[in-house]
């Protein structure tokens, strides 16, 4: 009799610390009832309709798939730990945004996009975020490394890859940062921003 695939996938991506690539989920099956990719792929369609009119939702993102609770839902999820989201300085998401639309760039190149210095506490922010990485250095005086974005990064922001990243030309057509879902300056601090990560579920809070 053939096992029922479906609820060993959806057990294993609760209990899994971190998103599940189809390889991650194949390799749970012993060889004389192996799934195929397409199998798998399948079933994920499947968990990922099952779960879409509840609460938490099943998601891919850059590092594979992962169950989180969904973002309208996030505000009351949070008062559970008593945890507020991070804030972060405008100046931080500023450069954030620079690597990301225009990597690999250089420290002196994100600069002359700001018009302004870039502190070194912001890349080593990002670094330690792992936002952000060292892809190279660039083959110029005084080899300049060359930054870009990591797949954490993609996680944090429920992407799978660079190119769902909305357009520069569609960009320009968002109202200021304070007003979109992401964002939202601090009254008392319009220089200090709040972003507004994924809730994840508890059993998949961390990411690659």
């Amino acid at each position: 009799m053939q096992t029922d695939i479906k609820p060993i996938i959806e057990a294993a991506l609760f209990a899994a610390q971190r998103p599940l690539k189809v390889d991650h989920i194949q390799a749970l099956f012993p060889e004389a009832s192996l799934p195929s990719r397409q199998e798998i792929r399948d079933v994920l369609k499947q968990l990922q309709a099952d779960y879409e009119p509840r609460g938490i939702e099943l998601i891919q993102v850059a590092s594979g798939y992962r169950f989180q609770i969904q973002s309208q839902y996030a505000p009351w999820i949070r008062r559970l730990s008593g945890q507020r989201n991070p804030r972060y300085s405008r100046a931080l998401l500023e450069t954030l945004a620079i690597i990301a639309y225009r990597q690999p760039i250089t420290r002196s190149e994100i600069e002359s996009i700001r018009g302004v210095s870039v502190s070194s506490n912001i890349v080593k922010t990002l670094i330690e975020y792992q936002w952000i990485r060292i892809l190279a250095y660039k083959d110029s005086p005084g080899k300049p490394a060359l930054y870009g974005t990591t797949r954490g990064f993609l996680d944090h922001f429920n992407l799978k890859n660079l190119s769902q990243l909305p357009s520069l030309a569609e960009l320009k057509e968002l109202p200021d940062l304070e007003q979109t879902d992401l964002f939202e300056a601090e009254e008392d601090h319009p220089n200090m921003i709040t972003i507004h990560p994924p809730a994840h579920s508890e059993s998949n809070n961390e990411t690659n």
